[in-house]
């Protein structure tokens, strides 16, 4: 019996990020034992609701124009206000597919985490440069870090 649940949030927009973002599913769901429910919503899809429901979150965008995707910021736009007073502390976390250093993106989205009071798990997972097959190993350990954690209680 599932009694919490991992939300995924993350745009994918290209093969090689939908490749980042199934990595991380795959990571949740071999690690999220009898009780962790792994959900994955597209951030135009992602609702306020989605965001209450969840225990826990994981964040997903590239890097546009040293920001993150329209996508995602639409997403933080939507559930910012509906989410604030009741998601305060929420383990989150958070992985970036920069092309090159991803310092902006990092930067945007630790803002916006910060004033939703959300409690950052580990530093923000900025996989930059040329495509390494390496990043899906790296996202994989990322959604199976989140899924264990959640489910042992430890976040």
């Amino acid at each position: 019996m599932t009694d919490k649940t991992l939300l995924i949030v993350a745009h994918a927009p290209s093969d090689n990020t939908r490749r980042l973002v199934e990595s991380v599913i795959t990571g949740a769901r071999q690690a999220s034992g009898d009780t962790v429910e792994v959900i994955y919503k597209p951030p135009l899809e992602a609702k306020p609701g989605d965001v209450l429901a969840a225990d826990a979150i994981i964040l997903g965008t590239p890097e546009n124009l040293a920001y993150m995707s329209g996508a995602l910021k639409d997403f933080f736009d939507r559930c910012y206000y509906p989410v604030l007073e009741e998601k305060q502390g929420m383990p989150c976390a958070a992985f970036i597919r920069a092309g090159q250093d991803g310092t902006g993106t990092r930067r945007a989205i630790q803002s916006i985490v910060t004033g939703l009071r959300w409690s950052w798990v580990q530093d923000p997972l900025v996989l930059k440069g040329q495509w390494d097959d390496g990043f899906l190993d790296q996202t994989e350990e990322l959604g199976k870090f989140m899924a264990a954690a959640l489910d042992a209680g430890i976040i």
